[in-house]
């Protein structure tokens, strides 16, 4: 990775410089789709997608090769809905935006560390650990906000006197994906402090 001057090479930097650079966008990217998300739910009418059971698709009854077919989801278009409920479908976005801003900012501050070659600083396994505990505790509650919000929209609906009977009262479906990169995560985060301490007992050494 260093030449024989101790020194990065150009291509090295370069790309590190990228990866950083990259990751810093993606987290404006996340920041600016949760302010429209907000704009969007905080306005009227509010879209929800409301997760339906035993709704057959009529349209592909006598299709062939067509076995069954049935609708999971059902987009509902509300022009009245409770803020409490307006903020869990916020919070349900905005969580993963968070975990990606943490993850994101964790590689940029990465990134720059390889390329100062400063690698083992103390506060990287604070700032992978982080993110790392951030991934796991949004892919555990940001869809389990989600579902309360959906429950919630759903009792509207019944107390308005709409069929809602074939509407999941409550559904909470969980992505195992950002709990594994959480794990993965804290797996790096526990080899860079196991680096801090072979660097510190090297130097002692000399």
């Amino acid at each position: 990775m260093n030449n024989r001057t101790g020194r990065m090479r150009m291509i090295e930097a370069v790309t590190l410089g990228v990866v950083a650079t990259g990751a810093v966008s993606i987290a404006i990217a996340s920041i600016v789709s949760t302010v429209a998300d907000a704009v969007e739910i905080f306005g009227s009418p509010v879209t929800v997608s409301l997760p339906v059971h035993g709704a057959d698709m009529t349209t592909l009854q006598d299709a062939a090769g067509v076995d069954s077919a049935e609708y999971t989801e059902a987009a509902v278009s509300l022009a009245t809905v409770d803020p409490g409920t307006r903020w869990l479908l916020l919070l349900e976005t905005a969580l993963p935006a968070l975990a990606t801003v943490i993850v994101c900012m964790a590689l940029w501050w990465l990134g720059l560390s390889l390329i100062r070659q400063r690698t083992f600083r103390r506060s990287m396994p604070h700032i992978i650990g982080g993110a790392a505990i951030g991934l796991i505790v949004v892919g555990m509650i940001g869809p389990l906000l989600g579902g309360f919000a959906r429950a919630q929209a759903v009792e509207q609906l019944t107390a308005s006197g709409a069929d809602t009977g074939e509407f999941w009262s409550f559904l909470f479906q969980v992505d195992l994906s950002p709990i594994g990169w959480g794990i993965a995560l804290a797996l790096v985060a526990t080899a860079f402090e196991v680096g801090q301490r072979l660097q510190r007992e090297t130097e002692g050494l000399i």
